[in-house]
Protein backbone atom coordinates (compact mmCIF):
# COMPACT_ATOMS: atom_id res chain seq x y z
CA UNK A 1 0.00 0.00 0.00
CA UNK A 2 1.32 3.43 -0.90
CA UNK A 3 2.09 5.89 1.87
CA UNK A 4 0.36 9.25 1.27
CA UNK A 5 2.78 12.13 0.75
CA UNK A 6 3.34 13.98 4.01
CA UNK A 7 6.34 16.21 3.33
CA UNK A 8 8.46 17.98 0.72
CA UNK A 9 12.20 18.30 1.38
CA UNK A 10 14.16 20.91 -0.56
CA UNK A 11 17.79 21.40 -1.41
CA UNK A 12 18.77 25.07 -1.06
CA UNK A 13 21.35 26.21 -3.62
CA UNK A 14 19.90 26.12 -7.12
CA UNK A 15 16.41 25.17 -5.92
CA UNK A 16 15.19 27.85 -3.51
CA UNK A 17 17.73 30.49 -4.44
CA UNK A 18 20.78 30.61 -6.68
CA UNK A 19 23.80 31.25 -4.51
CA UNK A 20 25.95 29.43 -7.06
CA UNK A 21 27.31 32.73 -8.39
CA UNK A 22 28.49 33.72 -4.91
CA UNK A 23 30.14 30.32 -4.40
CA UNK A 24 31.79 30.67 -7.81
CA UNK A 25 33.17 34.13 -7.00
CA UNK A 26 34.49 33.00 -3.60
CA UNK A 27 36.13 29.82 -4.93
CA UNK A 28 37.58 31.67 -7.92
CA UNK A 29 39.17 34.29 -5.64
CA UNK A 30 40.74 31.57 -3.49
CA UNK A 31 41.92 29.54 -6.50
CA UNK A 32 43.54 32.58 -8.09
CA UNK A 33 45.30 33.34 -4.80
CA UNK A 34 46.74 29.80 -5.00
CA UNK A 35 47.66 30.30 -8.70
CA UNK A 36 45.11 27.69 -9.81
CA UNK A 37 43.06 28.45 -12.96
CA UNK A 38 39.35 28.30 -12.14
CA UNK A 39 36.54 28.32 -14.69
CA UNK A 40 32.75 28.30 -14.60
CA UNK A 41 32.87 24.88 -16.25
CA UNK A 42 34.97 23.45 -13.42
CA UNK A 43 32.73 25.16 -10.88
CA UNK A 44 29.86 22.94 -12.11
CA UNK A 45 31.74 19.94 -10.67
CA UNK A 46 31.43 21.43 -7.19
CA UNK A 47 27.62 21.50 -7.18
CA UNK A 48 26.08 19.53 -4.33
CA UNK A 49 29.32 18.52 -2.62
CA UNK A 50 30.82 19.74 0.65
CA UNK A 51 33.22 22.64 1.13
CA UNK A 52 36.20 20.41 1.94
CA UNK A 53 35.48 18.09 -1.02
CA UNK A 54 35.30 21.17 -3.25
CA UNK A 55 38.65 22.40 -1.97
CA UNK A 56 40.24 18.98 -2.55
CA UNK A 57 39.00 19.01 -6.17
CA UNK A 58 40.45 22.49 -6.72
CA UNK A 59 43.81 21.48 -5.27
CA UNK A 60 43.90 18.38 -7.51
CA UNK A 61 43.04 20.62 -10.47
CA UNK A 62 46.06 22.80 -9.68
CA UNK A 63 48.40 19.88 -8.99
CA UNK A 64 48.61 20.94 -5.34
CA UNK A 65 46.80 18.02 -3.69
CA UNK A 66 49.75 17.28 -1.38
CA UNK A 67 50.98 20.82 -0.78
CA UNK A 68 48.93 21.58 2.33
CA UNK A 69 48.38 20.05 5.77
CA UNK A 70 44.83 19.29 6.94
CA UNK A 71 45.04 22.35 9.20
CA UNK A 72 46.04 24.55 6.26
CA UNK A 73 43.23 23.11 4.13
CA UNK A 74 40.71 23.90 6.86
CA UNK A 75 42.04 27.47 6.99
CA UNK A 76 41.69 27.79 3.20
CA UNK A 77 38.11 26.47 3.28
CA UNK A 78 37.28 28.88 6.11
CA UNK A 79 38.74 31.77 4.13
CA UNK A 80 36.56 30.90 1.16
CA UNK A 81 33.51 30.73 3.45
CA UNK A 82 34.23 34.12 5.03
CA UNK A 83 34.35 35.65 1.55
CA UNK A 84 31.11 33.84 0.62
CA UNK A 85 29.37 35.08 3.79
CA UNK A 86 30.32 38.65 2.88
CA UNK A 87 28.84 38.18 -0.59
CA UNK A 88 25.54 36.63 0.59
CA UNK A 89 24.82 39.59 2.86
CA UNK A 90 23.34 41.08 -0.31
CA UNK A 91 20.64 38.36 -0.55
CA UNK A 92 17.03 39.53 -0.13
CA UNK A 93 13.58 37.93 -0.57
CA UNK A 94 13.80 39.09 -4.21
CA UNK A 95 16.42 36.35 -4.71
CA UNK A 96 13.95 33.50 -4.17
CA UNK A 97 13.84 31.63 -7.49
CA UNK A 98 10.73 32.01 -9.69
CA UNK A 99 7.85 29.71 -8.73
CA UNK A 100 9.24 28.72 -5.32
CA UNK A 101 7.02 30.96 -3.20
CA UNK A 102 3.98 29.70 -5.08
CA UNK A 103 5.13 26.07 -4.73
CA UNK A 104 5.63 26.49 -0.97
CA UNK A 105 2.18 28.08 -0.68
CA UNK A 106 0.72 25.07 -2.54
CA UNK A 107 2.48 22.67 -0.13
CA UNK A 108 1.17 24.61 2.87
CA UNK A 109 -2.36 24.59 1.44
CA UNK A 110 -2.18 20.78 1.28
CA UNK A 111 -1.12 20.66 4.93
CA UNK A 112 2.21 19.00 4.15
CA UNK A 113 5.40 19.53 6.13
CA UNK A 114 8.38 21.35 4.62
CA UNK A 115 12.03 20.42 5.20
CA UNK A 116 15.46 21.49 3.99
CA UNK A 117 18.43 19.21 3.26
CA UNK A 118 21.35 21.40 2.21
CA UNK A 119 25.07 20.78 1.73
CA UNK A 120 25.57 24.42 2.73
CA UNK A 121 26.75 25.18 6.26
CA UNK A 122 25.11 28.59 5.88
CA UNK A 123 21.57 27.38 5.21
CA UNK A 124 20.02 29.10 8.23
CA UNK A 125 21.57 32.47 7.34
CA UNK A 126 20.50 32.22 3.69
CA UNK A 127 16.90 31.25 4.54
CA UNK A 128 16.76 34.12 7.03
CA UNK A 129 17.91 36.58 4.34
CA UNK A 130 15.31 35.19 1.93
CA UNK A 131 12.55 35.61 4.51
CA UNK A 132 11.70 31.89 4.32
CA UNK A 133 13.14 30.42 7.52
CA UNK A 134 9.77 30.27 9.28
CA UNK A 135 8.29 28.21 6.43
CA UNK A 136 10.49 25.20 7.25
CA UNK A 137 9.57 22.66 9.92
CA UNK A 138 13.06 21.09 9.83
CA UNK A 139 16.39 22.36 8.52
CA UNK A 140 19.34 19.99 8.10
CA UNK A 141 22.66 21.35 6.88
CA UNK A 142 26.18 20.01 6.43
CA UNK A 143 27.08 20.83 10.05
CA UNK A 144 24.71 18.20 11.39
CA UNK A 145 25.52 15.13 9.26
CA UNK A 146 28.54 12.85 8.99
CA UNK A 147 28.28 12.05 5.28
CA UNK A 148 27.55 14.41 2.40
CA UNK A 149 25.45 13.80 -0.69
CA UNK A 150 25.16 11.41 -2.57
CA UNK A 151 24.85 9.59 0.77
CA UNK A 152 21.15 9.68 1.79
CA UNK A 153 21.90 10.62 5.43
CA UNK A 154 20.87 14.28 5.10
CA UNK A 155 17.45 13.45 3.60
CA UNK A 156 16.85 10.65 6.10
CA UNK A 157 17.65 13.04 8.95
CA UNK A 158 15.25 15.64 7.57
CA UNK A 159 12.47 13.03 7.38
CA UNK A 160 13.25 11.95 10.96
CA UNK A 161 13.03 15.54 12.23
CA UNK A 162 9.78 16.04 10.32
CA UNK A 163 8.50 12.82 11.97
CA UNK A 164 7.48 11.27 8.66
CA UNK A 165 8.52 8.08 6.86
CA UNK A 166 11.07 8.62 4.05
CA UNK A 167 8.68 6.92 1.63
CA UNK A 168 6.14 9.67 2.36
CA UNK A 169 8.52 12.41 1.19
CA UNK A 170 9.20 14.23 -2.06
CA UNK A 171 12.77 15.53 -2.46
CA UNK A 172 13.63 18.45 -4.74
CA UNK A 173 17.22 18.81 -6.03
CA UNK A 174 19.26 20.45 -8.79
CA UNK A 175 22.36 18.21 -8.59
CA UNK A 176 22.83 14.58 -9.64
CA UNK A 177 24.46 13.80 -6.28
CA UNK A 178 21.38 15.19 -4.55
CA UNK A 179 18.99 13.11 -6.64
CA UNK A 180 21.07 10.03 -5.81
CA UNK A 181 20.73 10.92 -2.12
CA UNK A 182 16.95 11.31 -2.42
CA UNK A 183 16.57 7.95 -4.16
CA UNK A 184 18.93 6.32 -1.65
CA UNK A 185 16.62 7.57 1.10
CA UNK A 186 13.66 5.90 -0.61
CA UNK A 187 11.94 9.15 -1.58
CA UNK A 188 10.32 10.45 -4.77
CA UNK A 189 12.94 12.57 -6.57
CA UNK A 190 12.12 15.80 -8.41
CA UNK A 191 15.08 17.33 -10.27
CA UNK A 192 15.55 20.86 -11.57
CA UNK A 193 17.65 21.22 -14.72
CA UNK A 194 18.43 19.51 -18.01
CA UNK A 195 16.68 16.13 -18.31
CA UNK A 196 19.78 14.31 -19.62
CA UNK A 197 21.60 15.03 -16.36
CA UNK A 198 19.09 13.20 -14.18
CA UNK A 199 18.65 9.61 -15.32
CA UNK A 200 17.58 8.52 -11.83
CA UNK A 201 15.06 11.27 -11.09
CA UNK A 202 11.37 10.40 -11.04
CA UNK A 203 10.43 13.76 -12.54
CA UNK A 204 12.49 16.56 -14.08
CA UNK A 205 11.57 20.23 -14.47
CA UNK A 206 13.72 22.51 -16.62
CA UNK A 207 13.37 25.29 -14.07
CA UNK A 208 11.67 26.05 -10.76
CA UNK A 209 9.01 28.02 -12.62
CA UNK A 210 7.13 24.84 -13.58
CA UNK A 211 6.99 23.24 -10.12
CA UNK A 212 3.46 22.10 -9.33
CA UNK A 213 2.42 19.96 -6.39
CA UNK A 214 -0.87 19.23 -8.16
CA UNK A 215 1.10 17.72 -11.06
CA UNK A 216 3.59 15.84 -8.86
CA UNK A 217 1.28 14.13 -6.36
CA UNK A 218 -0.47 11.76 -8.82
CA UNK A 219 2.97 10.49 -9.98
CA UNK A 220 4.20 9.51 -6.50
CA UNK A 221 4.01 5.73 -6.07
Amino acid sequence: MNIPVQAVIFDLDGVITDTAEYHYEAWKALAEELSIPFTREFNEELKGISRMESLEKILVLGGKAHDYTEEQKTALADKKNEHYLTLIQNITPADVLPGINEFIAEIEAQGLKIGLASASKNAFAVLESLGLKDKFHAIVDAKTVQRGKPDPEIFLKAAHLLEVEPGACIGVEDAAAGVEAIKGAGMFAVAIGAKELFAHADLVYESTTGLSLEAILPLVR
